[in-house]
């Protein structure tokens, strides 16, 4: 059942640039940029899926269909996981290139550490909670709930970006063994805080959705 409903939100509501969003995270390859905008993009992704689920009348759709609200909350969050995780696992051969290719340490901010991608799980967790709980609220007002979730998205990709030009924090930007043994408290978070923070939007929501009169 579960793999019936990710099948029908790929294929009826993902929306085309979602996928492309979810394909850049083979950015971490190149030299000088802020691989936090990377995260932006698997953002973007939700964002975009959403506004198109909307406007195909894919609520309505799903209202019909012999599945409950609970459901087809749970079919949109294992849709916004398959985009977030995908891309992160597509980003990690790109990381290991760089390190092989030896390029030069990113001047922008943050390299694409094991730090970064236990960052990376909390920016998106905390996203999906704020979106996903002020979405379904009303399930109709995709914008409000992405502004407000991009509220705490750019303060988490500041803070990520501005660790690596403190001293003190240098080690969350190398890839030394001792430095990737310091940064592993902050990836296990990250893996961690990811699934607990997805869960706890997603019953949050389905309860909120539960009280919409479609």
């Amino acid at each position: 059942m579960l793999w019936t409903m990710l099948g029908k939100e790929a294929r009826l509501v993902a929306h085309p640039t979602s996928i492309v969003f979810s394909l850049l995270g083979c950015l971490v390859l190149v030299p000088a940029y802020p691989y936090s905008a990377i995260f932006l993009f698997g953002c973007l992704a939700v964002y975009a899926t959403f506004m198109n689920a909307r406007e195909v009348g894919d609520f309505w759709y799903t209202a019909v269909l012999p599945m409950s609200k609970q459901e087809s909350v749970l079919s949109k969050c294992m849709l916004i996981v398959s985009f977030q995780l995908g891309q992160l696992l597509l980003s990690m051969p790109f990381a290991f290139l760089r390190n092989v290719l030896k390029i030069p340490n990113n001047p922008v901010g943050l390299d694409a550490t094991l730090a970064w991608y236990g960052f990376g799980l909390l920016v998106y967790g905390v996203f999906d909670w704020v979106f996903l709980t002020s979405f379904y609220q009303n399930g109709y007002r995709v914008g409000r709930a992405f502004l407000l979730a991009c509220i705490p998205l750019f303060i988490m990709m500041l803070t990520m970006e501005t660790t690596s030009h403190v001293p003190a924090l240098s080690w969350l930007d190398g890839c030394r063994p001792d430095q990737l043994r310091m940064q592993l408290p902050v990836l296990l978070a990250g893996v961690i805080g990811y699934p607990v923070m997805l869960l706890l939007a997603y019953r949050v929501s389905a309860k909120r959705y539960e009280m919409v009169d479609l």
